[in-house]
Formats: C-alpha cells, sequence, structure tokens
C-alpha cells in the first residue's frame, strides 16, 4: 500500500519488514521516538548511502549563532544569544535533543512562560529572532516545518513611553555631567539612538557646515543632519582632538552597552526626581517577575524631538528625513501633538456653517454690507 521507493525486490522487502515491525511496536505502545527516527535514519542511509543530518537543539543554536557572528552587529548578536540561551535553559534536557524532536507544544510553552515576565513587545522580539534560526533550520534539511511561524504573536501595546515635557528636560539637564548633558543634547536635536550618540567620533561632525554625519545603527541609514546652535556651542567648548576617530563621549564610548548606559541614564532621572529608585529587592520580585515598561528612558528624548517638530509646524516629510523614520506609521508612534497645536489647526479651519444665532439674512446683509 506505500511504495518503498527502490526497484531491488530484497531492499524493497527489507524495508516492508522493518515498517511493519514498527508499526507493531506502534500498536503495541512501545515505538518510541527515538526508535522511530532510527528505522527511518537506517533506510535513509542504506538508500543514499549517506546518514541523515542531526543536531540537537543546542548543537544547531550553536552553530547558528556562530554563523550570525559574520552577519549582524555586536549590539544585534547579543540579543541573540539572549534568545538562544532563553530558550535552551527553557526546554532543560530537551535542549539535548534532536531539533525535529521540539513539538508546537514546547514553544508554545516558552512564548506563556516568557510572557508572564516580559513585556509583550520583548516577547515577540524573541520569538520573531527564533522563528529565524527555525527556518534556517529548515533551509539546512533538519526540519519538515516551521514551528515558530505557528506562533501567535503575544497582544499588547507597542510600548508606553512618552516623550518629555520641557521643565523635565531643564532637571535632567541640571543634574547631568558634562558627557550625559551633551549625550541629551544629541537625543533631543537630533533625535538619535542612544547607542549611535555613544559611536560618534569627530569624524562624524563637520564644524564648517554645522552638519552631524552618520549611519545608523538600526537601520543602517546614512543620516546628515544639521546642528543646532546649542550642539554646536557644547562641541566648541569642548577639548578638541588631532584625531578624527577620537570619541565625542569617551567614558560611553568605551562602554558603548546600550543596557548599560540606559541604567546609568535611569540613574540620571532618579537623581532629578523623575524616576523612583530601583528597589527590586524590597518589592519581592524574583527574576521571573514581570518588567514594567518605563514610560520615561533616554529613548524618549527621540519622542521629544519627533513631537517638538511636528507642534512647531514641521511637515511629516521634513521630521521623517531628520530622524530617519522609514515610514509615515512610525513617525505617529513617535509623535505627540501637543493641545494648544491642536486648537491652532481646529481654530484655522475655515467657517461652514451659520454661527448660532445667526439667521441666513443677517448672514446675506453681513456679505452685501447693506444695514
Amino acid at each position: 500500500m506505500k511504495s518503498t521507493g527502490t526497484d531491488n525486490k530484497k531492499e524493497a522487502m527489507r524495508r516492508c519488514l522493518e515498517w511493519a515491525e514498527a508499526a507493531k511496536a506502534g500498536r503495541e505502545g512501545r515505538l518510541t521516538q527515538e526508535r522511530a527516527r532510527k528505522v527511518l535514519a537506517d533506510i535513509f542511509a542504506r538508500a543514499n548511502k549517506e546518514t541523515m543530518s542531526a543536531s540537537t537543539v543546542k548543537e544547531y543554536m550553536e552553530h547558528w549563532l556562530a554563523k550570525k557572528e559574520l552577519e549582524v552587529e555586536e549590539s544585534s548578536l547579543v540579543q541573540y544569544r539572549s534568545a538562544g540561551n532563553a530558550l535552551l535553559d527553557h526546554l532543560g534536557a530537551k535542549a539535548n535533543r534532536p531539533i525535529e524532536t521540539i513539538a508546537l507544544r514546547d514553544v508554545s510553552s516558552f512564548r506563556d512562560a516568557m510572557a508572564r515576565r516580559m513585556a509583550a513587545a520583548s516577547v515577540n522580539k524573541v520569538l520573531k529572532i527564533l522563528g529565524g534560526a527555525w527556518r534556517q533550520a529548515r533551509k539546512d534539511g533538519l526540519l519538515d516545518d516551521d514551528l515558530f511561524s505557528k506562533i501567535t504573536p503575544i497582544k499588547g501595546a507597542r510600548g508606553t513611553r512618552r516623550p518629555f515635557t520641557m521643565d523635565e528636560l531643564k532637571l535632567i539637564l541640571a543634574v547631568a555631567d558634562t558627557e550625559w548633558r551633551g549625550m541629551i543634547l544629541f537625543g533631543y536635536y537630533v533625535g538619535a539612538r542612544l547607542s549611535d550618540i555613544a559611536g560618534l567620533t569627530w569624524a562624524n561632525v563637520d564644524l564648517a557646515s554645522s552638519d552631524l554625519h552618520y549611519t545608523a545603527q538600526k537601520t543602517k541609514r546614512p543620516m546628515h543632519v544639521p546642528l543646532a546652535g546649542p550642539l554646536v556651542e557644547y562641541i566648541m567648548a569642548l577639548p578638541s582632538s588631532d584625531d578624527p576617530q577620537a570619541p565625542l563621549f569617551p567614558t560611553a564610548f568605551e562602554g558603548n552597552r546600550t543596557g548599560t548606559l540606559s541604567n546609568r541614564f535611569y540613574n540620571i532621572m532618579v537623581d532629578a526626581g523623575l524616576m523612583p529608585k530601583r528597589t527590586h529587592g524590597k518589592q519581592k520580585k524574583g527574576r521571573e517577575a514581570k518588567r514594567a515598561l518605563n514610560e520615561l528612558s533616554f529613548h524618549s528624548l527621540r519622542h521629544t524631538a519627533a513631537s517638538a517638530l511636528r507642534n512647531h509646524g514641521v511637515t511629516d516629510v521634513v521630521a521623517m528625513a531628520l530622524l530617519g523614520h522609514e515610514s509615515a506609521a512610525i513617525a505617529r508612534h513617535y509623535t505627540k501633538i501637543d493641545r494648544a497645536t491642536l486648537r491652532r489647526a481646529v481654530d484655522a479651519l475655515p467657517a461652514i456653517v451659520v454661527p448660532v444665532g445667526e439667521t441666513d439674512s443677517n448672514k446675506n446683509k453681513a456679505r452685501t454690507g447693506k444695514k
């Protein structure tokens, strides 16, 4: 009832007998996953004169991450490793089993475990990263299916971060040291991400034309941004360097890890009275506790820049070019229009109805100038 894939009668009979034995073991409840794979592997080896490709989850993740070292930036590689380690920790002993033995229920339980301690956006990012590993494993002939493509992302708001108010900006500038004050100014006037600012060198600055040139790490997009007056003043006050590759912010440049720098900025906000001190232990939150997303972070400066540009009448096209947004949808996410701007916009709309209390005849008299 099933083709053996060979016209050699002796070999065909051997395969049939092996399948029959496996089927009998299955009916009797003796067919384990390991035995089923061994039967197929033996048949494959005799038919193709080579062994079946096989790899444990742990072995494949190590192989995949080694390839990624050549393909992605160090900042992205850190996230890839973190995602891979999280999966291996969750699987436990199963991580040492062949990758094809991982079932949909294993991936689903991994997603649910993350959702209990991480924000939705973080969970979905991990799923996306590991989905790439599974797709590659399928291309490598180790899998017939991509389990991660069948997992539904976690529902949740993209984020609750908001822009800084002008008063809040003044508070953090007042408590920041010279280097962090400059990074904050770059965050506001340029709208650059923290890692991009920390990596700036004197070669990125053209004081003759008051321009900043850099390549955004996240999007790989070359950015050319005019420097605002306060930024030029700040740069001019810095000790000059004959080395164009010397960093503008030496301390941040040496320890350019986004997580570390974000924590330092959080402490600045604590000093400014904008955030409470972190008391993880006192709140009885262990490692499995779900982390709340702070509404303010260094990235909020990017939101602040986007909102300020729109509130001062800058068009979407210009704002997107300055901040490096790749779509109008992303630009809208970063923009918060204040009430005064909305009021000015509403008041500017031309009247199309007669105000209450004014009759059509009065309107006609006003139009003709008759009394």
